[in-house]
């Protein structure tokens, strides 16, 4: 399903997130320090996911209303995600779960909630969504690219 014009800025803004994932796998691979990985991922999540996730709380999920299945389990991946961005005590473990579960809740988003989500919002929604919407151009931070 070609994903609809007023969802376009969320998925592009996904791809980032799920470069993430493969980032936080790829410093685990060449064995990165830990901490390096840390600082990358609160700088990703204070920089874009914190916005990210604040934005479909507020226009996107109000789509398919409060009680909606999907919403629910968005919501809950929501939490979830941001206690393991926020956990400052186990980092191997949350950052490994981390990597898991965003890559997990951005296919789920873009599998099974946005596609919903695109064939109920009426026309006001999706014009207060574009209207309301500024897309941001992705900034890297180039600071220690532990990836590469």
């Amino acid at each position: 399903m070609k994903r609809a014009d007023f969802l376009q800025p969320f998925s592009r803004e996904h791809h980032h997130n799920l470069l993430l994932s493969w980032k936080i796998r790829k410093g685990f691979s060449k064995n990165i320090e830990t901490e390096r990985i840390k600082r990358y991922t609160d700088w990703f999540y204070h920089t874009h996911i914190e916005r990210h996730f604040a934005l479909e709380e507020k226009y996107i999920f109000p789509v398919l209303g409060k009680g909606n299945k999907l919403v629910e389990k968005a919501l809950s991946q929501h939490r979830r995600l941001r206690r393991l961005f926020k956990d400052k005590e186990n980092l191997e473990k949350s950052l490994s779960l981390l990597e898991e579960e965003l890559e997990a809740h951005v296919r789920f988003e873009e599998r099974k909630l946005f596609p919903k989500v695109q064939e109920k919002a009426n026309e006001a929604q999706r014009k207060e969504i574009v209207n309301t919407f500024e897309e941001e151009r992705f900034v890297e931070n180039t600071t220690d690219e532990f990836w590469n």
